[in-house]
């Protein structure tokens, strides 16, 4: 086998596993391609691997039972196991009153994500991307730790309805930690995109984590509470994930979230927002690249989820829309909040006084109702005055909802992708592009002593 499935490879072994199905349905998924990491610490690799690997997903059907089951080995006698035990499994299983009917043939839109320079970052490249960093943090007297991952390969979905779906893909994310020798200083930059070559470059990540690292040596203490701040992207990223994952349709009319009416049904198409708020996913736009269909083929289309403050989608499975008598909206297609043009420094100058936040870190929730949440801030905290960056701070917790920063916004800045992921791998969710912006009145509740 290459290093992943061709479309056509895809489709046969699909039909194979088909055609050995006895269940009333059958759907077929099948993922296969190459995954490489590079780890490295005190300016030093530590780990580095690469990994090829398919497998091939089983779910069979009875009526309303279904059980899948998982198989890397596709010999006839590997398959048949798999086709059997997932079978066996699904006769076992309770009823699902919610379980949708298989999809027919459907249409997808054309997306290329899958980028040649993404798929030259071998073992050795990785090694030239951190070499830059380590002997600058060298240069610079700090140490310096971070993450490079590559992924490239195919995924496909078919079943017994007649479906097929493939979509070839590549990723790739670098994220990189410096610190000073005396554990004071804490810097952070980092990036992701479908195609390395639109990657920030390593030198210039590295020149921003050292700088942040060296400058919040010494950081000061001052009092937790409100704060103009200044959120740069990946901090954006953070909160805009939290927003993204808030926004399903049932707990809306369930009663069960923030976009609940009180007394009853959702707040579609009311404004929740300042008006320069405007989110959406798409497939195709050349900053997301994200696969055009769900788990189960069901086709991702472009979704306008906040338009100018209003929320115009929610986020709708089958089951639920199909109760609701609306079309499906699935959580696809990435995430990207449109900006303006300024810069982050044009941002900073703009504020008399207030906080330069780089990332937020162990976000969790609070209360669905108003998506409250918490976490702390994270390799570099810094005060402005007067448009400038005077001086480090230590770090805060904060309580805050990204609706109230939403509502307190003051401007946006220009929107790129980030790493928003807390792990710094590739996005498990899906690409996140994002603005930094000024919001007034952030909730800080408590001083972290963590650097």
């Amino acid at each position: 086998m290459a290093e992943w499935l061709s479309r056509d490879e895809a489709k046969r072994l699909t039909d194979r596993v088909m055609a050995l199905s006895t269940a009333e349905g059958c759907q077929v998924s099948v993922n296969s391609g190459i995954d490489g990491n590079t780890r490295f610490a005190a300016n030093e690799v530590s780990t580095s691997g690469d990994a090829s690997n398919a497998s091939v997903t089983v779910t069979s059907r009875f009526g309303k039972r279904a059980a899948s089951a998982t198989t890397n080995v596709f010999d006839d006698a590997g398959l048949k196991r798999a086709v059997e035990t997932s079978e066996r499994l699904a006769r076992l299983a309770p009823e699902n009153p919610e379980l949708m009917p298989l999809l027919p043939p459907q249409r997808y839109r054309d997306v290329r994500s899958l980028f040649d320079s993404s798929l030259r970052l071998d073992a050795a490249a990785r090694a030239d991307a951190v070499k830059v960093a380590t002997e600058a943090c060298e240069r610079a007297g700090a140490g310096g730790a971070g993450f490079i991952q590559r992924t490239a390969g195919a995924g496909a979905v078919a079943n017994s309805a007649g479906l097929f779906a493939y979509q070839p893909a590549s990723s790739a994310a670098y994220t990189l930690t410096v610190r000073t020798p005396d554990g004071r200083g804490s810097g952070w930059a980092g990036t992701a995109h479908n195609d390395w070559a639109r990657i920030t470059p390593p030198a210039t990540l590295a020149e921003r984590a050292i700088k942040k690292a060296l400058d919040s040596r010494e950081p000061v203490t001052i009092e937790p509470g409100k704060y103009t701040v200044v959120l740069e992207p990946t901090a954006v990223g953070n909160l805009l994930r939290v927003l993204e994952f808030a926004m399903g349709a049932r707990a809306a009319d369930e009663g069960r979230s923030f976009f609940s009416r009180p007394g009853g049904g959702t707040k579609l198409g009311e404004k929740i927002v300042d008006e320069r708020v405007t989110i959406l996913s798409d497939p195709q736009d050349p900053d997301l690249l994200s696969r055009p269909y769900t788990g189960d083929g069901f086709p991702v289309e472009r979704t306008v989820w906040i338009e100018n403050g209003v929320v115009k989608n929610l986020a709708y499975d089958r089951f639920w829309a199909e109760k609701k008598g609306v079309r499906p909206t699935p959580f696809a297609g990435g995430l990207k909040m449109l900006g303006g043009t300024a810069t982050l420094d044009e941002l900073i100058a703009g504020v008399r006084r207030g906080l330069l936040v780089t990332r937020f870190w162990y976000i969790r929730g609070v209360d669905p109702r108003s998506i409250l949440n918490t976490g702390l801030t994270r390799d570099g905290l810094f005060l402005i005055e007067n448009g400038r960056i005077t001086r480090a701070v230590k770090n805060f917790r904060f309580n805050e909802s990204p609706v109230i920063m939403l509502n307190n916004l003051e401007a946006l800045g220009r929107p790129e992708r980030v790493s928003a992921s807390e792990s710094g791998g590739v996005e498990s969710g899906g690409a996140v592009v994002v603005p930094p912006l000024v919001a007034r009145d952030f909730t800080f509740s408590s001083i972290s002593e963590a650097v």
